[in-house]
Formats: C-alpha cells, sequence, structure tokens
C-alpha cells in the first residue's frame, strides 16, 4: 500500500530525493533508509548484553537440562498414585517444556520483530515465572503439570530465549562466535548447579517450594530484560509502506531451508538422556552411584564446548556447517554406546563428558551459522523457525522413550535409537554443497552481510580481509 507524503522532497541519509509523482500527490514506497549501526563489539552495554542473554539462557535450559532430577519424583508419585504408564506420563511433563519452547520460537522470532526485544523477553520471563508458580499449586496432578509446567513454561522460555540470541546481532559481529560461546555456555553452568539445588530442596522443602524456588529464578529474566535495547538508528520518517511483519526472504534461501529441515530430523533423540538419566543409572548401575552426575557432566563439558568451538568458529576459513556435522556425528555415536556401559560408571562419566563437549560445539554454532546464512535482520526470524522445527522431535523423543521404557523395562532400544537420527544428519548436511549460497542482495535485503561469506563447505573467508570472490563481495 501507497501512502501519501505533503513534502516535495525527503531527506534521507543527509540527501534530499525528490519523490516521484502521481497526478497532484505526491507517493513514495519508503524503504528503510537508515543504516544499521555497526556493532561495536565491546563496552560496557555490550558487556551487559551478553551478560543478560547469559543469564536468560543459564536459566531455561538449566531448569529444562536438569528435568530429569524433578522427573524422578514425578515418576515416583504417579507410581504411588497406581497410574499406568508412569514413565512416559512423567518425562511428557519436561519433554512438553521443551517441545514448547522451541515449537513457540517461530512466533517469538516474529513478535520480536513487532513489538521489540525487550518487551518480547520481559514478556517471556513473566509467563515462565508464572507458570512455574502455578505448577507448585498443582504438583500432584500430571495433567495440570502438562498445561503449566509443560506449556506456559516452554512458552515463556520460547519468548525469551530467541530475543536473548537476536540481540547480540546489535553488539557483537567480528567475535560473534565466541560471545555466542560464552551466552550459550549459560545453560551449562546453571545445569551444573541446579541438580544439587533442586536436590536439595526437594529433601528438605518437598516439590511445592521447589517449583517456587524456580518460579522465582526465571522471574530473574525479567530484570535481564532491561539489558536488551538494540542500537540500531531509529526511523525518521512517519508514514510508512505497511509491510508485513513476517520475513519472507528467509523462504527463499536454499541453504538454510535445507539446514532448517535437516537439524530437526537429526534431533528425535537429542533430548533423550538429559529427561531419563537418573533413571537409566538407578536401574543399571548399584546404589551407591549418584546419577546427577553424568548430567552435571554434560553440562560441564557443554559449557566447555561452547566457549572452545565458538572461539574457534571465528577463526578464518574455518567451517561452521562442517563443526556442526563433527558434533552430530560424535552424539549419535555416544547415544548408541551409552547402554555399553552398564555396570562400569566411570565409562558412564567419560561418555557424558564427551557427550556434553559435543553438544555444546553444536549448540554454539546454530546462532552463527543463522547469521551467517541469513544476515542480521534476517537471522531472528531465521533461529526461530528453525528452533520451531525442532519442536516436534524434541517433544517426541523423550515421550516414546518412555513409552519404551514402560513396556520393555530397559532403555537399551531407545538409546540406541536416539542415536540413529544425528547421524543420519551429519550425511545429509553434506548435499548443502550442492546448493548456491546466498547473494549479496538477498542479505542487503535482511541488514548487514555476515561477517564470514560463505564460498562453499570447505572455505569461509572474512569479509574484513576483502578475500571475497567477485561474485559475494560487499556492496
Amino acid at each position: 500500500m501507497d501512502v501519501e507524503v505533503n513534502e516535495s522532497f525527503l531527506k534521507t541519509n543527509g540527501q534530499k530525493h525528490q519523490v516521484t509523482t502521481n497526478g497532484n500527490k505526491a507517493k513514495e514506497r519508503f524503504e528503510d533508509d537508515d543504516q544499521d549501526v555497526p556493532p561495536p563489539d565491546g563496552g560496557t552495554r555490550a558487556l551487559l548484553v551478553m551478560f543478560g542473554s547469559f543469564f536468560c539462557n543459564g536459566i531455561l535450559f538449566g531448569v529444562i537440562n536438569t528435568y530429569s532430577v524433578l522427573y524422578n519424583e514425578i515418576y515416583e508419585n504417579l507410581n504411588a498414585q497406581n497410574v499406568t504408564d508412569a514413565s512416559s506420563k512423567a518425562a511428557l511433563v519436561g519433554s512438553l517444556a521443551m517441545g514448547t519452547t522451541f515449537m513457540v520460537s517461530p512466533v517469538a522470532g516474529v513478535l520480536t520483530d513487532a513489538i521489540g526485544i525487550r518487551v518480547t523477553t520481559f514478556l517471556g520471563g513473566f509467563i515462565a515465572s508464572g507458570g512455574m508458580l502455578l505448577s507448585s499449586f498443582c504438583s500432584d496432578n500430571v495433567y495440570a503439570l502438562y498445561v503449566t509446567y509443560g506449556v506456559m513454561y516452554g512458552l515463556g522460555c520460547a519468548l525469551a530465549y530467541t530475543p536473548s540470541l537476536a540481540i547480540l546481532g546489535h553488539y557483537y559481529k567480528r567475535y560473534m562466535g565466541i560471545v555466542n560461546g560464552v551466552v550459550t555456555a549459560g545453560s551449562s553452568v546453571f545445569t551444573m548447579a541446579l541438580p544439587h539445588i533442586i536436590d536439595g530442596v526437594l529433601k528438605g522443602a518437598g516439590m511445592v517450594w521447589t517449583l517456587r524456588l524456580l518460579a522465582l529464578l526465571a522471574a530473574g529474566i525479567m530484570g535481564a530484560a532491561t539489558f536488551f535495547k538494540p542500537i540500531q538508528k531509529k526511523k525518521k520518517q512517519t508514514k510508512i509502506e505497511l509491510k508485513s511483519i513476517v520475513n519472507l526472504d528467509i523462504f527463499r534461501n536454499k541453504r538454510y531451508l535445507f539446514w532448517s529441515i535437516v537439524l530437526p530430523l537429526s534431533l528425535f533423540g537429542y533430548f533423550v538422556p538429559y529427561v531419563h538419566m537418573l533413571k537409566f543409572v538407578k536401574e543399571n548401575f548399584s546404589s551407591g552411584e549418584d546419577g546427577k552426575w553424568p548430567v552435571i557432566c554434560i553440562g560441564i563439558t557443554s559449557g566447555i564446548g561452547r566457549l572452545v568451538f565458538g572461539y574457534i568458529s571465528d577463526l578464518p576459513k574455518v567451517n561452521r556447517i562442517l563443526m556442526q556435522q563433527a558434533s552430530l556425528l560424535v552424539i549419535g555415536g555416544v547415544s548408541i554406546a551409552l547402554p555399553s556401559t552398564k555396570g562400569s560408571f566411570p565409562t558412564l562419566i567419560f561418555m557424558t563428558l564427551l557427550l556434553g563437549l559435543f553438544d555444546g560445539c553444536f549448540i554454539s554454532m546454530l546462532g552463527p551459522i543463522a547469521f551467517d546464512l541469513c544476515g542480521q535482520k534476517g537471522a531472528t526470524q531465521a533461529i526461530g523457525m528453525l528452533l520451531g522445527l525442532c519442536s516436534i522431535p524434541l517433544t517426541l523423543g523423550p515421550y516414546i522413550a518412555g513409552i519404551m521404557y514402560d513396556h520393555t523395562s530397559s532403555y537399551d532400544l531407545a538409546f540406541r535409537l536416539a542415536g540413529i537420527p544425528p547421524i543420519l544428519g551429519c550425511c545429509l548436511l553434506f548435499f548443502m554443497r550442492c546448493l548456491e549460497t546466498p547473494s549479496p542482495k538477498h542479505h542487503q535485503q535482511n541488514g548487514k552481510l555476515p561477517e564470514k561469506c560463505q564460498l562453499d563447505d570447505n572455505s569461509s573467508e572474512t569479509l574484513g580481509n576483502n578475500s571475497c570472490s567477485e561474485d559475494t563481495a560487499p556492496v
């Protein structure tokens, strides 16, 4: 829709441009003539943004990743009530939280562009905290927990998580990989600490006060949201063409589409160890072994992996897609090998340390690859769309594993099947080299060109060195 303007000239970027006319009325399609402010890559506000994103990621996924501690409590409660299929029903609470987080992420991406990063993050923290608080009043009713813990907390996570990644592109570019590694390491730090905290509160105060403590923790996201102020220039014009807030350009990007389809297919077994690890240890090891330690080990090396691989991904000629493929291969292989660790707790610890290390690599590549493929403005909805597609496998995986356990009284088949999709995904990603690289025009429409210009799957050059080929050079 065109809009009328009364001025004969418009001032854009310090210069005047005559308006095209149609009859006696002047009309023009306004485009976003303001240039994005270059990310500062440092400074106090940038550090506060990184800290706020670290805190958001830590709370959101620290709680989700340590659900196995609560799962054991819910499972025992259902058993005491003589509920059938107790394992799968207890697992569904946690998998719904993870699944809803990703399912709503496309909406979160659109909402972030529509009402702003800070408002969306604050709203997410409010809903997540409220859902956890309501869970404390219905902790004995698994069906109510599906709504309050599974859906409400997951919805809040989605609204807070997507903008907490998107804000990084406004403050960092050159160091995007390492910053993204630091931020996503937040979930690892919280995953290490929360099992002991949750277990201690469960034993001392019970399920109700444990959930209320988690509600208070989730409320901290609202405080972190105050740091998330984008630094793009504000638009000067008051009359603009009305456009859809949905970014359709990402659907024209063949490499992004292929990547966003293959990754969800790779994740059907991804969340299974997180949900069922404590019960797996209880069933297959002596009573003296603490089932929380494998989860903590995943958190420790996942944090290390996010920092180390995040730093490596910023180096020249390092291909982030290949790094993600390697992580999928190792994750799949470890999942298949987990049942073979029965009776040897040190072997299980080694496997979970390895699993966590490459889990960190996989997670830390999501944001940077999205920025590489879709540019700064396209990345928000690109991340949201990817996470939305991931919701189905992440929800179904632990639930199906619970059904298998209910029928076989063993996790052998569930864990081994969980390792197959990541290996298949690793193989399928090799076909990305057959797809064309997004053009400079595409990235220009979606914001600034990414820091790395992906020429093919074997090389990626830094734009700052002016080493891209002619058809991929900045315009």
